[in-house]
């Protein structure tokens, strides 16, 4: 290429490399210019920018107007029982079902106490989790890599997150243990690692699975193909988890950790009908608060269940007057509940408060943030993403809530001794489910709940996984 023609090629790419950046919506130098002089900073605006570039900004937000005396008195309140701690997992949804198992129990005797063993009923979750992504992956094998259910089952083939649906499916299959009979290990307390390597390997299994079905190879052919897959995966969490107990001996201890009669000899299914009894799906409804859908009708999230052969995560959608309402007859009658909700915003982690007063960002920032609840959840700003225990609640007068207190699995030095305060203008911003005994439940809101439900997917902005 001679010079003149390599400066014309050089000013075309010039003129093209321009245009591209500035059609159907870049910021043009016109634009740039126009928010740069927007960009008016006062004296103030200075000092603000020197004190967030050497302060975090909850710090500097911080509604000191608001940090007074925090009061912990609730007119209803169920029983006190010892603070569990879910460490660097997201087993959230685990603790808060079995504190509630735990809660029951110790009303139910009135003395005996237990602690269930998280990392059991974590293992089989796991193992089960491996199938329905395998199984899911085989039912799905005609589709193209690029269909939304394929990518879905690829882009997340295993996780640590729940709903109580998953503490009701794998108890009543697997059954518990206490504690003591399988302790926690540090991938149990630490899951990133191994949930990392096992979704790895069943990326890699489902490529071999829907390659098997391209080939037309037999349904027993499959199936024990994925046999064999599914033991390297309980292999992997028997050398990171532990293996299972299929029996055990157990006595239970009172209130004051003494031993109460002989030690019994149990397998896990045993256990689980001493401590809980009846089985417990069909025994609660799942009430949510999502403003953006009718009231009063029931829904179903298409594959969020924790094994193939399930229950997927069906619930009522209901007004916060109404699931408020359940709540208290539950806690005025010593019953804790399980409950979730968009548990990082305005919360105050050093006091366990959580209000919408306790962060003045607006004024930091010189601007507002004016979505309601509905807008949140439709554009990905807020969700369920923690379980905790309700335990309590603050009651006026005429019986309406002010405030309200749960279990938290953050351990016992977190917050208020290991729970979680919240005002009930947080609570009906930011939370979101609700499992309720159906003793607690209204009949015309059981009768809905039999209903046909609607069901949506599971790429829902608002159903993912507690954590």
């Amino acid at each position: 290429m001679n010079k003149q023609h390599f400066f014309i090629a050089a000013a075309f790419m010039f003129a093209v490399s321009s245009y591209s950046q500035t059609k159907d919506g870049g910021i043009s130098q016109q634009m740039l210019s126009e928010i740069q002089k927007a960009q008016k900073m006062t004296s103030a605006d200075k000092a603000l920018a020197n004190a967030i570039a050497a302060n975090s900004i909850d710090n500097l937000a911080k509604n000191h107007a608001a940090a007074g005396e925090l009061d912990t008195y609730f007119s209803v309140e169920t029983k006190k029982q010892s603070i569990t701690d879910q460490q660097s997992s997201g087993r959230c949804w685990m603790f808060s079902g079995m504190n509630v198992l735990r809660s029951n129990f110790a009303q139910k005797t009135d003395s005996l106490t237990v602690d269930f063993s998280q990392s059991y009923l974590f293992f089989w979750d796991q193992l089960e989790k491996a199938n329905l992504f395998l199984q899911g992956v085989v039912d799905n094998a005609k589709k193209p890599m690029e269909d939304v259910r394929v990518q879905f089952f690829f882009k997340n083939p295993l996780n640590d997150g729940g709903t109580f649906c998953g503490v009701a499916d794998l108890a009543e299959k697997y059954g518990l243990v206490p504690k003591s009979v399988m302790p926690e290990t540090f991938s149990s307390d630490n899951t990133s690692r191994m949930s990392r390597l096992i979704s790895s390997k069943l990326r890699e299994f489902g490529l071999q699975l829907r390659q098997m079905v391209a080939d037309g190879r037999k349904a027993s052919e499959i199936k024990a193909a994925k046999t064999k897959m599914l033991a390297t995966v309980y292999h992997m969490l028997a050398i990171t988890i532990g293996e299972p107990p299929a029996k055990f001996t157990y006595a239970f201890k009172n209130k004051s950790g003494r031993t109460v009669g002989e030690e019994k000899t149990y397998t896990p299914l045993e256990f689980y009908k001493e401590v809980v009894g009846d089985k417990l799906n069909g025994s609660f409804i799942m009430a949510m608060n999502d403003p953006r859908r009718p009231y009063y009708k029931t829904y179903e999230v298409e594959y969020d269940r924790h094994t193939y052969d399930g229950h997927n995560w069906k619930y009522i959608n209901l007004p916060m007057d109404e699931i408020e309402q359940m709540a208290i007859a539950s806690l005025k009658d010593g019953r804790k509940l399980y409950s979730s909700y968009d548990v990082a915003k305005f919360l105050d982690r050093k006091r366990g408060y959580a209000d919408l007063e306790n962060f003045d960002y607006e004024s930091l920032m010189g601007t507002t943030f004016g979505m309601d609840k509905a807008q949140r959840i439709s554009t990905f700003d807020s969700g369920s993403t923690h379980a905790m225990t309700l335990t309590a609640v603050d009651l006026d007068a005429s019986g309406k809530a002010k405030k309200w207190k749960v279990e938290n699995s953050w351990g016992a030095s977190w917050g208020q001794n290991g729970c979680m305060i919240m005002s009930d203008r947080w609570m009906r911003e930011f939370m979101f489910r609700l499992v309720v005994d159906k003793k607690y439940v209204p009949e015309n809101i059981i009768k809905l709940n039999e209903q046909k439900p609607i069901m949506v997917m599971p790429e829902d902005p608002l159903f993912g996984a507690d954590d």
